[in-house]
């Protein structure tokens, strides 16, 4: 066992489970390479009246994401439910609050995926994960998608871009992933792993 793994940042936003478990299906892929380690973690919900006060860590699931989780990763997993094709409020919030990170050229060089979720098979998906990519972008992070060689790019019927992993939950909200939705977050997961080792070397 690696004493010292490299650092994979799993950063989502999950309101119904979607993003949450194409998050943990990531995070399995990044842990499939060697000497890399998965850490997930989660923003906030925001108010739209005033910033909702909640509990320095959340009663279940990923703690909060901190700057330092971000300064201390090799690379970055972007995940948040679509709104209006875009990401939601509460991850732009977060992500609004890393000006300190872009001064000090802390993520430049890393690498960087983006992952998402809708309730509609065109609700957005494409949108969502290109506009999540400006911020890392700016950042100077290394943009990483999904090549078609993996198969299950091809073959869903379901969630599955170029551009990231996603899944499609229904009217329902239904957050179990399809089995190519799985495959898909699982590749994404460990390209990025051996992106960051890679970068790292």
């Amino acid at each position: 066992m690696n004493p010292n793994p490299l650092k994979i940042l799993v950063l989502f936003y999950s309101q119904n489970g979607s993003t949450r478990n194409l998050a943990r299906q990531i995070a399995r892929g990044i842990e499939s390479v060697d000497g890399c380690e998965a850490v997930l973690r989660t923003v906030p919900k925001v108010s739209t009246v005033c910033e909702v006060v909640e509990k320095a860590i959340p009663d279940e699931g990923a703690p909060y994401a901190t700057a330092d989780d971000l300064k201390n990763c090799a690379g970055l997993a972007l995940g948040s439910p679509t709104r209006f094709g875009n990401m939601a409020a509460a991850m732009k919030y977060f992500i609004d609050g890393t000006i300190p990170l872009w001064l000090g050229a802390e993520l430049v060089g890393k690498p960087a995926t983006v992952f998402t979720s809708t309730s509609s098979l065109h609700g957005g998906q494409e949108s969502t994960l290109l506009t999540m990519m400006l911020p890392l972008l700016h950042h100077g992070m290394v943009i990483s998608g999904i090549p078609y060689t993996e198969s299950a790019l091809s073959n869903t019927q379901s969630g599955g871009t170029p551009y990231g992993a996603s899944h499609v939950s229904g009217h329902d909200s239904k957050p179990a992933l399809t089995a190519e939705e799985n495959d898909i977050a699982f590749a994404q997961g460990k390209r990025l792993a051996e992106l960051a080792r890679k970068l790292a070397d």
